[in-house]
């Protein structure tokens, strides 16, 4: 999960997803409409008998707000809550498992602010059935062929690994980034992800507001997804003035038009 603002529950039920399958947050910075839902969540996770770690990521100033949550709030879990600091000034590696790789993005806010970029690890390439028994090749060696080795027949016959494996997909990469005011120090960092989340707080006519609130406009974000070369570009974050977000869309559009509004329970496939 990334950031955790009021009302986080009420969406995670109504698009029933379950509970106990959440293992880590991602706060990206210490503003309310962003991390006031964590104490009602660990709270509940509590009361649905979890016990399994659950692990928060974020700014390093996020610890005073989660010690006071567990101390006042959450006493007697059967579960850890443990915190991870993250350096909002750097990119660097945050979370590492065996199918993912999740990095900081620095940001430009009012506030200790990064974003969050997952990208997905590579997958070994698929063994084409066909070639592999018609060469017979020995159950013991599919591990090293998926590694990329040749095969070496009885006879001592080299048959190419290309000749045995196709390509696996390609790694999929999504880049996080809320909130923040126009900041293209990032682009090398989110280089051609599949999708990019990217805030659009104003439209151009309130650039200015914009600046002065360390926020972006549709276009700025527009601008980042351009010149970052990326796949798909979201926008969000939403100032309430606008009641048709419709605008902030087109003026994406004219400058990346392979751009789509975020709404509620939206999904988004990374994998067509």
């Amino acid at each position: 999960m990334i950031d955790c603002g009021e009302g986080t529950q009420v969406q995670m039920r109504n698009l029933r997803i379950r509970f106990n399958r959440l293992g880590h947050i991602f706060i990206t910075h210490l503003h309310g409409d962003h991390c006031f839902g964590l104490p009602g969540l660990i709270s509940t996770l509590g009361m649905l008998g979890r016990t399994g770690d659950l692990v928060i990521h974020g700014p390093k100033e996020l610890s005073t707000f989660l010690n006071c949550v567990l101390t006042e709030f959450c006493r007697g879990l059967e579960f850890k809550v443990i915190f991870e600091p993250v350096d909002t000034t750097v990119h660097s590696l945050v979370m590492e498992d065996r199918s993912l790789s999740v990095y900081s993005i620095p940001l430009k806010h009012r506030i200790p602010t990064c974003g969050y970029l997952f990208s997905e690890k590579p997958k070994e390439p698929h063994i084409i059935r066909e070639m592999t028994d018609f060469y017979q090749v020995p159950i013991k060696w599919m591990k090293d062929i998926k590694q990329g080795k040749d095969y070496i027949t009885p006879e001592g016959e080299t048959i190419p690994n290309s000749w045995l494996t196709r390509p696996a997909e390609p790694p999929k990469r999504y880049a996080f980034c809320s909130d923040t005011a126009y900041n293209p120090s990032i682009i090398p960092i989110i280089e051609g992800v599949d999708l990019l989340y990217h805030e659009a707080t104003f439209a151009e006519s309130d650039e200015a507001r914009a600046k002065e609130t360390f926020h972006s406009t549709a276009c700025q974000a527009a601008t980042i997804a351009r010149d970052a070369h990326v796949k798909k570009l979201m926008i969000g974050h939403y100032s309430a003035r606008y009641e048709d977000c419709s605008i902030l869309k087109q003026e994406a559009d004219t400058i990346f038009p392979e751009t789509i509004l975020a709404n509620e329970g939206l999904v988004f496939p990374l994998i067509p």
